[in-house]
C-alpha cells in the first residue's frame, strides 16, 4: 500500500490544517460520507445512547434529510455496481481459522463497487472513498459478508464520537457549509480523529477501482482448530499496478465506474486477500489506529472478478452487507462500530426492499 503523499494541489484532501476554508470543509464531507457508511446507528451499542435519542430508525432519517429521498437505492453508497466473481484460497489461512472459506479450493462470489455517499447519481470524482463490498458463498449455507474501504483507518473511534461529528459537520442553513468553529472544536475534542484523518490525508487515492487497496478497518477474531483465537484484519491488494489519481481529475458523471467495466471486459480483475494477523495489546476497538507495519501478513488467495452487471439485476440488489454475517471460524472483535453497522444496514436494507426498484445507477451493460 503506497504511503506516498498526494500529488500538489491535493495534498490537504484529508488535512487538517485549512479546515475552516470552504474547499477543506468539502474534502472533510467525502470523509463525512464514509463515516455515514461505517458507523451509522447506534441503538443497543454499550448504552451509550438512550432509545429515546437515537435508534436505527432515526438514522437512517438523518441519512435521508442530509441526502434527499431517493426510493429503491441504498441510504449509503447508493452509487454502485454488481459483480460477479469467485475466490480461490490457497489454505494459507486455514492455520489461522476453520472457516471453509479459508480450506483449499474455489467459492462462488457476489458483491458490489461503490462510492460513499447517499446520492445515486452524484459524479465520479478524486475525493470520492471508494468501496467493495463482497459475500462468499460457503459449503452448508454460510456465508461470509465484508464490506471494505480504500482508506488506512477509519476517521472515528466510536458510535459517541461519530455522533458529535455528524453535530459538528452538519451543513449551516445560512451559508450551506459547516461552522469552522464547530469543526475545530470537535477535532479539539476528538485528537484521535485528528490523527486518523492525517493518516488517510498520507495516502493518495488510486485512479481506479481496480488499482486500490480495499481495507476492512475494523479487527474482528478468528479462531483456529484448536480453538486458539487472534485477532485479525484483512485487505484486498490489487494485482494491477497502482497509480495516484491525477490531483486535477475533474469530478465527472460515471468516469470511474467506466474505467472499471472496460477494464472487466478486457480481462478479469485481481485481488489478494491478505490477513494481518495483530498481537497481544494490539488495539482491537478502535478503528483509528493502524498496527504495526512487522505485523504477520498472510496471503489466502486469489479475488477473481470476471463481469459487473447493474443493480437493478444484479446479484447483489437483495443483498445486505451486514458485517456480522461470519462463518465460523470468523467472529466479531470488541469494535463498537460493528453492532452499529449491523443496525444500520438492517434498517436501511428494509426500507429500500419496499421500494420499487429504480433503473440503476450505473449501466456497465450500457456503457453507463
Amino acid at each position: 500500500m503506497s504511503t506516498e503523499r498526494p500529488p500538489a494541489g491535493d495534498s490537504d484532501r484529508y488535512g487538517l490544517a485549512a479546515l475552516t476554508k470552504p474547499a477543506a470543509l468539502v474534502r472533510l464531507a467525502g470523509i463525512a460520507t464514509v463515516v455515514f457508511a461505517i458507523a451509522a446507528a447506534f441503538a443497543g451499542t454499550a448504552g451509550w445512547f438512550s432509545p429515546g435519542r437515537l435508534d436505527p430508525a432515526r438514522m437512517i432519517d438523518r441519512f435521508e434529510a442530509v441526502n434527499g429521498q431517493h426510493p429503491g437505492f441504498r441510504r449509503n453508497h447508493a452509487k454502485g455496481v454488481c459483480l460477479t466473481g469467485w475466490f480461490d484460497s490457497n489454505g494459507a489461512g486455514a492455520r489461522l481459522s476453520t472457516a471453509s472459506v479459508f480450506a483449499i479450493g474455489r467459492l462462488p462470489v457476489i458483491g458490489r463497487f461503490a462510492l460513499a455517499g447517499g446520492l445515486p447519481m452524484m459524479p465520479d470524482g478524486p475525493s470520492a472513498v471508494r468501496s467493495l463490498a463482497l459475500e462468499f458463498r460457503l459449503p452448508g449455507g454460510q456465508q461470509w459478508r465484508t464490506g471494505m474501504n480504500d482508506i488506512p483507518v477509519f476517521p472515528l473511534k466510536d458510535p459517541r464520537a461519530f455522533y458529535e461529528q455528524l453535530g459538528a459537520t452538519a451543513p449551516d442553513p445560512k451559508t450551506g457549509r459547516p461552522d469552522p468553529a464547530a469543526v475545530q472544536a470537535f477535532f479539539a475534542a476528538h485528537p484521535e480523529s485528528a490523527r486518523a484523518l492525517a493518516l488517510i490525508k498520507a495516502q493518495p487515492f488510486s485512479s481506479g477501482f481496480a488499482n486500490a487497496t480495499y481495507n476492512s478497518l475494523n479487527a474482528f477474531v478468528f479462531v483456529d482448530g484448536a480453538g486458539t483465537e487472534r485477532p485479525v484484519r484483512w485487505s484486498m491488494v490489487p494485482l494491477d499496478a497502482f497509480a495516484p489519481e491525477p490531483a486535477d481529475t475533474p469530478a465527472d458523471s460515471n468516469y470511474l465506474f467506466d474505467a472499471l467495466a472496460t477494464r472487466v471486459k478486457s480481462a478479469p480483475v485481481q485481488w489478494r486477500l491478505v490477513l494481518t494477523v495483530g498481537r497481544p495489546g494490539d488495539p482491537t476497538n478502535d478503528a483509528t489506529l493502524p498496527w504495526p507495519a512487522d505485523r504477520e501478513h498472510v496471503d489466502a488467495g486469489t479475488l477473481t472478478v470476471m463481469a459487473l452487471q447493474g443493480e437493478d439485476t444484479g446479484a447483489c440488489r437483495d443483498v445486505n452487507f451486514d458485517p456480522l454475517v461470519l462463518p465460523t471460524g470468523i467472529a466479531a472483535s470488541d469494535d463498537p462500530l460493528l453492532s452499529a453497522r449491523s443496525a444500520a444496514y438492517s434498517q436501511s436494507f428494509t426500507r429500500r426492499e419496499g421500494e420499487a426498484k429504480p433503473p440503476s445507477a450505473v449501466r456497465p451493460d450500457k456503457g453507463s
